[in-house]
């Protein structure tokens, strides 16, 4: 007799439908957001959680849902609430932004030591955050432009995703995850947040920020879901209200995106 897998529930789950194999889940603490895309050829998770332990809960949840390991994770900037679950997910692709300019391009240049005390100083446990620090991943293979996933196992593919670097903005190296289907679905990391203000650290480019949110809107167009690292998944319209209180903020002055 033939067993056939049957996708669970999303909500059994926590996480939140968005379309077809593709859904997100509001973490706690922090209210960072992962997301998933599965395929019949490979799932794909974006960003891993503040810790260890909550990479390994997401790990299997992430299993549960895609009915297979997570082939691929993909980082959406390096900062401790996105990316201290990593080592949770042994055998998956990590992929990240590549570096700006002046900067040397590689993830591990943040510097654990920072990234423990950042998840220190945020309330995150000591013990728990130096050993996320000291297995942290880095990535292996940096997308300076575009990098596209194919997650079906057709050789006339069907379902592609697209890894675009559209910083600097947030941080130095951001990365999109652009989903096609009905609707869109773009993950933006933290260029967008919707339940606090944007948070501009010291790693933060303010001047280049607007910008990869006109990149943002241009990947999406008008009809797409966009996806903010922290919050509820928002319109277009709330990302071109964020992008110009960014623009006023920073007193940058908007410009065309080639």
């Amino acid at each position: 007799m033939k067993v056939t897998w049957e996708e669970p529930g999303w909500d059994d789950l926590g996480w939140e439908r968005l379309s077809a194999g593709v859904g997100r889940r509001r973490l706690p603490v922090w209210d960072c957001t992962v997301g998933l895309v599965t395929g019949a050829g490979g799932a794909l998770l974006i960003d891993a959680g503040s810790s260890l332990a909550e990479g390994a809960g997401l790990r299997l949840e992430a299993q549960a849902l895609a009915g297979r390991r997570v082939d691929f994770l993909a980082l959406t900037h390096p900062h401790f609430d996105h990316v201290f679950g990593a080592a949770a997910f042994a055998g998956a692709h990590v992929l990240a932004a590549a570096g700006t300019p002046g900067n040397s391009g590689e993830f591990e240049a943040v510097g654990r030591e920072a990234l423990c005390a950042d998840a220190v100083r945020n309330g995150l446990d000591v013990r728990a955050s130096e050993e996320a620090a000291d297995t942290l991943v880095v990535p292996h293979e940096n997308v300076r432009e575009t990098h596209t996933l194919d997650l079906s196992l057709s050789p006339a593919g069907g379902r592609e995703v697209s890894l675009v670097n559209v910083g600097p903005g947030h941080t130095r190296r951001d990365l999109a995850v652009v989903v096609p289907g009905d609707p869109v679905v773009v993950f933006c990391g933290d260029l967008v947040e919707e339940s606090g203000e944007p948070q501009a650290g010291p790693d933060a480019v303010p001047s280049h920020w607007p910008a990869a949110l006109d990149r943002l809107l241009a990947l999406g167009g008008e009809d797409a879901l966009y996806v903010p690292g922290h919050g509820a998944v928002v319109d277009a319209a709330f990302v071109r209200a964020q992008r110009d209180a960014l623009a006023s903020r920073f007193g940058v002055s908007r410009r065309p995106v080639d």
